[in-house]
């Protein structure tokens, strides 16, 4: 919890003092927009994380469905990779990753969230790789 909020408040003085440099500069418009982007984007990352570790904490044993909405937070948090495109089943541990992404590179990026996650023993890769 300290180290969330000494995160928390780096990120807040850090957007703070690009702000205040926004003020006294030529493009200080584009400089508060790009501190405003980034306060929400890590906002949104650590308040994810701390929810994934709260709820690994608060149950010992995983559900299938929590697995599954694991990786599907996971992957909705990641820039890399678009998680409506790409569905998933898990059963056992094992989860199934199915659907459509747009680059190997998007494939290889969910697929390694999958394994990432705790609890999941074993990633099935029927996802296909289809140019938009």
């Amino acid at each position: 919890m300290r180290l969330i909020r000494r995160l928390l408040i780096l990120t807040f003085l850090g957007v703070a003092g690009v702000a205040a440099y926004a003020q006294w500069s030529d493009n200080g418009a584009a400089l508060r927009a790009k501190a405003a982007g980034f306060a929400r984007e890590t906002a949104k990352r650590e308040a994810g994380e701390f929810a994934s570790k709260a709820a690994d904490k608060a149950s010992g044993t995983f559900s299938d469905a929590a697995l599954t909405a694991k990786i599907k937070s996971k992957m909705a948090l990641d820039d890399h990779v678009k998680a409506r495109a790409i569905d998933i089943d898990t059963s056992g541990g094992v989860a199934t990753l199915s659907g459509v992404v747009a680059s190997s590179d998007e494939r290889k990026r969910a697929l390694q969230l999958a394994r990432d996650t705790e609890g999941i023993t074993k990633v099935v890769d029927e996802l296909e790789v289809r140019r938009p």
